[in-house]
């Protein structure tokens, strides 16, 4: 096994070459792979991409090259200038494409093609290139050419309406669906298009040098991102209410936010899961700390009675009693950790820059920028690795800065990287999917030890790409997800299809019955293994002998104690690649701090960036946002850790955590505390930095309905009005041009909502977009899952047979691929396992046991 020179080779990518042609749709997705050690080149007009426009400004300067936006999301790149316009510059871009691995390609549909230099053209010369494009809505179906933006996209993929305050005694919504801050779609996009575009270098690596197309859309991404609301409507047709600062929920829970006596929030989170970690006993020993108990340590508290909503109720008034005697920075929930509650201080992003525990991990940098003869403190790594760095800087690049530089090094050297042969799986041709095609990751294995969303969901990313995925799993310790929500009604499919209202389902009964487990570990296997027996512990040190990679989401050190470290990994199979996810991560001074995604978020900033501006609390965000972008972060840094393994024979160890996912997902934020000294402060549905008005959702005829707008050009402003005739507003010299409407938004969202209550939101919606203006109702499950014609469009759903529960659909991955189609049902063609539905194949077929030595395990009770 001989590979590259480690030395040699740049983080998990080395300086693999990335043309990024187009707008803030591809920025993220550039981001990352930087990051991971990629050469990424913006192209860019000569005047510069439009992002340099975007808010806020270094010392409140509009410069192109002083937007706080475009150092963020650009870091670490490189920027050509080239006129895709004129001809020469067109072959200019011909000469750098020939030399690149991938393109990012996000400007609107047909513009490359039109000009001689969209993908088919581009492979002809470089039949290796991976071309990554992301739009909107797709480049086919009825919204194809619909206009949109971010808060556009959180608007009709369901993430607003998960999101807002709690409604009024009669239900009654007085605020609007709520848009979490700061480019969140595209996030999601960029996260989703990496998964895809490792899947592809890996892929080729293994091939031989075959490129292919991937095409994001936005739209389908986004619909993807939220959690419980889809499986509690395909299976038991319910439908979600927004609540302040906690999951959305069929039914209305009790509070999640405490205030403290100066104004801030405390998250005392009690997860909606019921399971053995039980917050009660540790929440009644940090009040009697405090001589706030009340009558909690009663006895009568000690059974079922403690799950009644009256006793909920009154431990929740208790817990708010003491956290508003206390300040913010008391941080009592330091103190409710030691008790192992998972709480966590609601913080601004700018407050964990000077925290030890992110200063240990490096997750903040400072970046140095010599023509302003200072330094910038920028958002650092996605996770922590001893072994490969992380890619810091150079700090992003002036307008053309490498236009001479990166012409004459891609044309003179080439970047070669060649599959190393780690385990004979390597050396096999790869599955067929479904599709009929290849999958990309079909000699690949993984050791599957997650639970729970947050980690658990990074497997199935794999499984769809062709990975075979064992997940370990025992009784003793459930995963929480297999008795959480999507339970399907008795009379299965047949019944469900036949309900007109919301069905009523009796909690999980069978741990084989969870819709929304089985789709989070859709193509899998199970294996039942009792971890704690020594024999069991020598079974699971045979699977990794053997392996690619294991992957965990235990509390750190777990696996430690288990006699499982790194260091044994690496004895066992020393090219290992080991993947661990928690909610702080192992490394540090946070220890065994407990988290959910609520917890990571909360900590993180993402909790504080969704709401409207303060007086009001934060709103957050309405599901477990940091849950799935762990799962998306996970897989990331499984697939780049893969690469770089086949590219030089060299396993790793990963330290991760959601809430660095969540750090990382701030955007501008960090930038603008440390280079203009100013605190994050919510605004709302308003967009402040790429200015628009009006912006935000307005009410529309029915009941809690809503339709998000972004009018940003004058072209907008007069299609909306014509469209709502508001004609007179055309000459109110309120309104004559955007400066003066953003002077006067609240008098014109009076006006915009006056005249959107007369309109179906769909309607308009239509009307608007045959204007070219970017409209979006804000859509429910049952909008997405029922009617919505691009998701249809694009197949966004796939029906998949569950051993137990039955047929039924299940969201594939949305970035499609031209040559390894990812297929979420994987290599085994079906839904999430039942437990331990596998336990006999792994012992057979992998493990190579017989019938004796099996039946012995399950006497000694390994299995």
């Amino acid at each position: 096994m001989t590979g590259i020179d480690a030395s040699a080779f740049t983080g998990y990518l080395g300086r693999i070459r990335v043309l990024e042609v187009g707008d803030e749709l591809g920025e993220y997705c550039g981001k990352v792979l930087a990051g991971l050690g990629a050469d990424v080149v913006r192209i860019e007009p000569p005047t510069g991409e439009v992002t340099r426009t975007y808010g806020p400004f270094y010392e409140d300067v509009p410069d192109p090259n002083r937007s706080l936006h475009f150092w963020h999301y650009n870091v670490g790149k490189r920027s050509v200038t080239l006129d895709l316009e004129a001809p020469a510059d067109q072959a200019e871009f011909r000469i750098l494409a020939k030399s690149a691995d991938i393109v990012i390609d996000s400007r609107p549909r047909g513009y490359m093609t039109e000009r001689g230099i969209g993908y088919e053209e581009m492979a002809e010369v470089n039949p290796g290139l991976i071309w990554a494009r992301i739009t909107p809505f797709g480049d086919s179906g009825p919204w194809a050419d619909y206009e949109a933006s971010d808060l556009v996209h959180l608007a009709l993929g369901g993430v607003m309406m998960n999101c807002g305050y709690d409604p009024d005694p009669t239900g009654f919504y007085e605020t609007p669906p709520i848009a979490p801050q700061m480019w969140q779609a595209y996030h999601i996009a960029g996260e989703m298009t990496v998964i895809a575009i490792l899947g592809a270098l890996n892929y080729r690596l293994a091939d031989g040098g075959k490129g292919q197309f991937l095409s994001t859309a936005v739209h389908e991404a986004v619909s993807k991102n939220t959690e419980n609301d889809i499986p509690n409507w395909i299976f038991e047709r319910q439908t979600h209410l927004r609540l302040t600062c906690r999951h959305s929920m069929p039914q209305a829970s009790g509070p999640a936010l405490s205030a403290t006596k100066d104004g801030r929030y405390l998250l005392p989170y009690r997860t909606y899961l019921r399971s053995a970690l039980s917050p009660w006993d540790g929440t009644v020993e940090l009040l009697k700390d405090y001589g706030f108990q009340a009558d909690l340590d009663d006895s009568k508290y000690d059974g079922d009675h403690r799950y009644t909503p009256e006793a909920i109720e009154h431990i929740q008034v208790q817990t708010d009693k003491l956290v508003s005697r206390l300040l913010f920075d008391r941080d009592l929930w330091r103190q409710a950790q030691e008790k192992n509650l998972p709480w966590a201080a609601v913080r601004r992003p700018e407050e964990n820059i000077d925290d030890d525990h992110w200063q240990a991990r490096n997750a903040f940098v400072g970046i140095h920028h010599p023509e302003l003869g200072r330094s910038f403190t920028y958002i650092g790594a996605k996770w922590l690795d001893h072994d490969v760095a992380w890619q810091h800087g150079p700090r992003p690049p002036m307008i053309g800065e490498h236009n001479d530089a990166v012409r004459s090094e891609w044309t003179a050297t080439i970047v070669e990287h060649k599959q190393v042969q780690v385990n004979e799986r390597s050396k096999r041709q790869p599955l067929i999917s479904e599709h009929g095609k290849p999958f990309a990751l079909s000699n690949v294995r993984v050791i599957d030890l997650s639970w729970m969303l947050a980690s658990a969901g990074a497997g199935r990313f794999l499984s769809a790409l062709g990975a075979e995925v064992i997940k370990v799993e025992h009784e003793s310790r459930w995963d929480g997800m297999r008795w959480s929500r999507g339970i399907p009604p008795e009379g299965g499919r047949t019944a469900r299809e036949k309900a007109t209202s919301p069905l009523t389902i009796p909690p999980a009964s069978t741990p084989n019955e969870s819709g929304a487990f089985m789709e989070i570990n859709s193509g899998k296997l199970s294996m039942s293994l009792n971890l704690k027996d020594p024999s069991a512990r020598e079974l699971l040190e045979d699977l990794i002998r053997d392996a690619d990679m294991i992957v965990e989401g235990f509390s750190p050190g777990t696996m430690v104690r288990m006699g499982l470290s790194y260091e044994r990994m690496k004895q066992i199979n020393p090219s290992i690649i080991y993947v661990q996810q928690s909610g702080f991560g192992e490394y540090g001074t946070y220890g065994r701090t407990r988290a959910y995604g609520p917890t990571a978020a909360a900590i993180a900033g993402i909790s504080e960036m969704s709401g409207l501006p303060e007086s009001y609390p934060p709103a957050g965000i309405g599901y477990s946002y940091l849950d799935w972008f762990g799962a998306y972060n996970m897989a990331n840094a499984m697939l780049a850790a893969l690469y770089r393994r086949n590219a030089t024979g060299l396993g790793c160890h990963i330290d991760a955590s959601q809430a660095e996912t969540g750090l990382y997902l701030t955007g501008s934020a960090i930038l603008n505390f440390t280079a203009n000294g100013r605190r994050w402060q919510r605004y709302g549905n308003r967009s402040p930095y790429k200015p628009a008005a009006p912006h935000g959702a307005y009410r529309t005829a029915g009941t809690d309905r809503w339709i998000a707008l972004a009018s940003f050009t004058e072209a907008h402003w007069s299609a909306l009005i014509s469209v709502l005739s508001l004609d007179a507003l055309a000459d109110d010299p309120r309104f004559a041009t955007l400066e003066r409407r953003l002077e006067n938004l609240n008098e014109l969202d009076a006006l915009i909502t006056e005249a959107t209550l007369e309109w179906d939101g769909f309607e308009l919606m239509t009307e608007l977009q045959q204007r070219k203006f970017p409209a979006g109702v804000c859509q429910n499950a049952q909008d997405r899952y029922d009617n919505d014609p691009q998701l249809k469009a694009l197949d966004w759903l796939v029906e998949l047979d569950q051993a137990y529960i039955g047929r039924w659909p299940v969201r594939e991955l949305p970035t499609k691929m031209s040559v390894t189609p990812p297929y979420i049902g994987g290599r085994l063609n079906r839904s999430g396992p039942s437990y331990g539905q596998d336990t006999d194949y792994v012992l057979n077929e992998i493990l190579k046991l017989d019938e004796s030595a099996i039946r012995k395990l399950r006497e000694t009770g390994s299995l």
